[in-house]
């Protein structure tokens, strides 16, 4: 029996809101939906669904088809405002998994400790949305030991609502003595407002591959892996890439990496880059970058543009992306293509031993 339903639905989602199409008899399917409480594929061969009715046992014999789904929504709109700042942070795992992940808590319900040979702060933090199962103070020993054990310094991810940004845990983090680090928005958009925006009168519009969309002298492309010509525009922190890079770049359930090309001398040179990873009806932006020499040409709006396309062609109805607070910039950037800050996010960072 395959432990995979081709290939969206797996042990992997349990504690992720799921729904699930089932054989009932006489060629009849009925969909249950509600959180994935387990996935036994090489025990009973069965998944147990709490749905609002109960908990459903679903043998994977039945199983027709599933996917997981977003969280349920917190207030009514469109989906990208309706969601809570919990559920989308519980999306935006998806989009940038670690090598190494365990759970303080029921796992699904509690805080993730995510590793990933120190590259990146999204895939070496703890995430500290849930309950770890612990008193405050144990939960962060116990933390900190994991990370000690990896030979990492603990640093978590305090994500916060707009109004209000203070927490038990951030001020006992304040009082141990850690820093806080990369102060971040998180904003959101209805992905047809970005590609509206993005193809309106006057803007640069867009099409992947050679279009007269794309400004002159530029050509745009895309490819479900990066080439050596995108590796060597992105630059996390300006810092140049390590091996673990790649893994955690296509670590997603699916993403997408789009090139700008120049096409004038010298040829062939990539001059801005971007990721997209889709997951849930959700398309995350990630790995933002335009050369220096080619900044304020509107190439960063070409490669949104291009990625909207993208998701929109997955059906995800929905974008996020996450940028430094301090980067007006760039922030009044994406508002202009309809994103809008949804909830903010920062890491506390434990203090050198």
């Amino acid at each position: 029996m395959s432990g995979r339903i081709v290939p969206r639905l797996g042990p992997e989602q349990v504690g992720q809101r799921v729904v699930v199409r089932r054989r009932i008899g006489n060629g009849r399917v009925a969909d249950v939906l509600g959180e994935l409480l387990s996935w036994d594929a090489d025990g009973d061969g069965t998944a147990r669904i709490r749905s609002r009715h109960g908990e459903v046992v679903v043998p994977l014999a039945d199983v027709v088809a599933g996917k997981p789904v977003p969280p349920p929504p917190e207030r009514r709109g469109a989906p990208h405002r309706a969601i809570g700042w919990e559920g989308l942070e519980d999306v935006m795992v998806d989009g940038w998994r670690p090598l190494e992940l365990d759970w303080l808590g029921v796992r699904g319900q509690g805080w993730r400790l995510r590793a990933a040979d120190g590259f990146t702060g999204r895939a070496n933090s703890v995430l500290a949305v849930g309950d770890p199962g612990l008193p405050l103070e144990q939960a962060v020993d116990r933390a900190e030991q994991w990370y000690a054990e990896r030979g990492l310094g603990a640093r978590f991810a305090l994500p916060w609502p707009l109004a209000e940004r203070d927490s038990k845990l951030d001020a006992l983090l304040a009082e141990r003595g850690y820093e806080v680090d990369t102060p971040t928005l998180v904003m959101s958009a209805a992905t047809r407002d970005v590609a509206a925006a993005v193809a309106q009168p006057g803007g640069p519009g867009f099409s992947v591959g050679p279009s007269s969309g794309v400004p002159a002298g530029f050509e745009l492309h895309d490819a479900a892996e990066p080439d050596d010509g995108w590796l060597s525009v992105y630059h996390y922190r300006g810092q140049e890439l390590p091996p673990v890079a790649r893994r955690l770049l296509l670590s997603a359930p699916e993403q997408v990496f789009v090139t700008v090309r120049g096409t004038d001398p010298p040829l062939d040179q990539v001059v801005a880059v971007g990721r997209g990873a889709s997951s849930r009806g959700w398309t995350g932006v990630t790995a933002m970058e335009v050369v220096p020499a080619q900044r304020r040409r509107g190439l960063a709006t070409l490669v949104l543009g291009a990625l909207a396309e993208w998701a929109m062609q997955r059906g995800d109805r929905s974008m996020y992306l996450q940028v430094a607070e301090q980067n007006r910039g760039a922030r009044g950037l994406y508002a202009g293509l309809g994103f809008a800050d949804h909830h903010g996010y920062h890491y506390r960072v434990a203090p050198p031993s």
